[in-house]
């Protein structure tokens, strides 16, 4: 009438093996599971020969715990991307690959003193196909290194803000030394598509780059792993609590299998009125559709927009995760990337095109709302009734709404912050609408590289926080934790439309008129940017090298109606603590404030992915109605010739343009 509730793989050869040792480990008295009634999580003891898992070869006398040494030799292109280390799936399934990596991590984290043993670490990732295998080989090598705790997503999921969150707030906060977050964000999932992995330091966020270069230079003198390969291969689909201990009973580490939802409501719980969200949410003319495109952020909006805030789940879109984000034969192709060329679904259900135009002619009036989340759940699209708000618009919008945010209001002071923004920031290429909102409100305004980390330093310090930072490819946040974060982004939409509609009785504020309204307050930056997948990666450095080389020397009639003010190769002087990072993309920069940006991105698998972005700014007493594609029709023929890319690249167009 008892189960055994154990956190650990079962199969029928586990079962047969378990049953043949059963006697002998109760008789010897090293096996002593706990009875638990049906449906109850229990903790299960693991001692000594115990061993549950078929892959890990059950040997009589040998020890869970025990590290082996087995030898390996360098494997070439492992060096950490903007987003951590991405390659073909099938890639990290080879011999050593992924094992390489995470042993090299290990070896420079403890080069930097990070407390390691007798440490805590996260291990999920967005669900994507080779996830729970890499998770298995994970534990084993993080058990030989001496670390105590692992703490797990159930099924192995954990967005990457809410691995942040994880180890920001769990337990009272800090309490683990980092994680390994199994993702390659927005790239598609599945065995012939794209895996991914970084790891995140102890204050959540991404690893800074004297790490990552540090865990590149130890990839390429790896000569052994050490493994736990008799540890136990874990049961992630069952939450609980389990210790494995040594044969010698001098150590243990804990597995805790947790809801991976929790610690990240509860943040964004700190964060938000979400009493009033609720109330937005039951007027009669709010509507909303949320799309997860089949990635990990399913089971968090089911919690926040289902469960905290009374929506219905009709309104949620492909929220259940899939190991391959629907694959092929799925509207967005399988590309979890929430912009207007795959999130279709949505963009269909919102009536608004490809090119961002309003679709009319519906049976039934679109949404009022919607919002869509990639992969991992970090980045996030915002929609009104047939309107597209822009990355760099939407951060600004934020910015300048941000008063009516609880977390930013003066005499809140949550997470210890004193009340009222302290601080902003964008990336270089993400449009200048942010920097015209912090000079208007005199908040402190910073410029960065492309890459979260490079917000991470602004986050930690307190002058500057409370802290709302965004990146042009569909990333906003705040210091609430040390990544972008789509649901936050999300809920400070809905915050502000709660606030500026009190009143049911009155028509609805809408998404497109808050947007038009602060266009005609701060001018409108018209923004889109082209992007040249797989393109040979020495054809895209020749071509960067020589603009780099023109910096100073364009003739100046080289910009046609275009009046130069800087050209230039961005390097950023991080005010924080003086690191200096160079080569971070070419800006040409005009007197009327439009812009050229180019750049090689860092998170594709193959080839690179060249970059070009195109800003005109138009001021508040301009035309503000017109599409930003026919406005910077001038400014893309003027980079292409500024570029030479045709020449460079043999390519005479974009492989997609948002």
């Amino acid at each position: 009438g008892h189960e055994i509730a154990m956190v650990f793989g079962r199969s029928n050869r586990t079962l047969a093996g378990l049953l043949v040792l059963l006697p002998a480990i109760v008789a010897a008295g090293s096996f002593a599971p706990q009875l638990v009634s049906p449906g109850r999580a229990s903790s299960l003891r693991v001692d000594g020969v115990a061993k549950l898992a078929p892959s890990m070869h059950l040997r009589g006398g040998s020890d869970p715990l025990a590290a082996t040494v087995k030898p390996t030799a360098p494997i070439d292109g492992q060096k950490p991307g903007t987003s951590g280390l991405r390659k073909k799936t099938k890639v990290f399934m080879g011999e050593n690959y992924l094992a390489n990596f995470v042993q090299s991590t290990f070896s420079a984290l403890e080069e930097v003193k990070a407390p390691v043993k007798g440490g805590t670490l996260v291990v999920s990732g967005d669900g994507r196909f080779y996830n729970k295998d890499a998770i298995q080989i994970i534990a084993k090598i993080a058990v030989a290194h001496g670390v105590s705790r692992l703490w797990i997503g159930k099924d192995g999921l954990l967005s990457t803000p809410a691995a942040s969150a994880v180890i920001r707030a769990r337990e009272g906060g800090f309490k683990s030394f980092g994680a390994f977050i199994l993702s390659a964000s927005h790239n598609p999932g599945g065995i012939d598509e794209d895996f991914g992995i970084k790891y995140n330091c102890e204050n959540g966020g991404p690893a800074p780059e004297k790490v990552t270069d540090l865990i590149c230079e130890k990839t390429k003198t790896i000569s052994e792993i050490h493994s736990a390969e008799d540890f136990p291969e874990i049961d992630i689909s069952t939450i609980g609590t389990t210790q494995v201990t040594s044969a010698d009973g001098s150590k243990t580490v804990t597995v805790e299998v947790f809801d991976s939802t929790e610690d990240q409501v509860a943040v964004l719980s700190q964060c938000f009125d979400m009493e009033s969200i609720k109330k937005l949410f039951a007027r009669p003319d709010f509507t909303f559709a949320y799309d997860a495109m089949s990635g990990v952020q399913g089971p968090y909006a089911k919690k926040v927009l289902v469960e905290l805030l009374g929506g219905k789940e009709s309104s949620l879109i492909n929220c259940d995760p899939k190991e391959d984000f629907g694959g092929p034969s799925s509207p967005s192709h399988g590309h979890a990337d929430p912009n207007l060329a795959n999130a279709r679904e949505l963009c269909d259900i919102m009536g608004v095109s490809k090119e961002g135009r309003a679709i009319t002619g519906q049976d039934t009036e679109p949404p009022s709302f919607g919002a869509a989340a990639d992969g991992d759940a970090d980045r996030n699209m915002i929609l009104g009734t047939r309107f597209f708000v822009t990355p760099s618009d939407s951060l600004a919008v934020i910015v300048d709404n941000s008063e009516l945010i609880p977390y930013f209001q003066p005499k809140k002071g949550l997470f210890g912050s004193k009340g009222g923004i302290k601080g902003a920031a964008r990336s270089m290429p993400t449009s200048c609408a942010l920097d015209r909102v912090c000079k208007a409100k005199n908040i402190p305004f910073f410029e960065t590289p492309t890459g979260w980390k490079f917000f991470g330093n602004l986050m930690d310090t307190p002058k500057y926080t409370p802290f709302i930072c965004g990146e042009e490819s569909f990333g906003t946040g705040s210091n609430h934790v040390r990544e972008k974060d789509g649901m936050w982004a999300v809920l400070a939409w809905l915050q502000i439309m709660a606030a500026k509609n009190p009143d049911p009785s009155k028509p609805l504020v809408t998404v497109e008129e808050i947007c038009k309204s602060h266009w005609k307050t701060y001018g409108r930056n018209y923004y889109a940017r082209y992007d040249y997948e797989g393109v040979d990666l020495d054809s895209a450095k020749n071509m960067m090298n020589r603009m780099a080389e023109m910096a100073d020397k364009w003739p100046a009639d080289s910009f046609g109606d275009y009046t130069l003010e800087t050209a230039d190769m961005f390097a950023y002087h991080d005010p924080i603590d003086g690191s200096v990072s160079k080569n971070q993309g070419i800006r040409f920069i005009f007197t009327d404030g439009s812009r050229i940006v180019f750049r090689v991105s860092g998170t594709g698998v193959v080839g690179a992915t060249i970059r070009m972005y195109l800003e005109k700014y138009e001021p508040n007493t301009g035309d503000l109605d017109q599409h930003p594609l026919e406005v910077v029709k001038s400014l893309a023929d003027l980079a292409l010739k500024l570029a030479d890319l045709e020449e460079f690249t043999g390519r005479d167009s974009p492989s997609v343009i948002t």
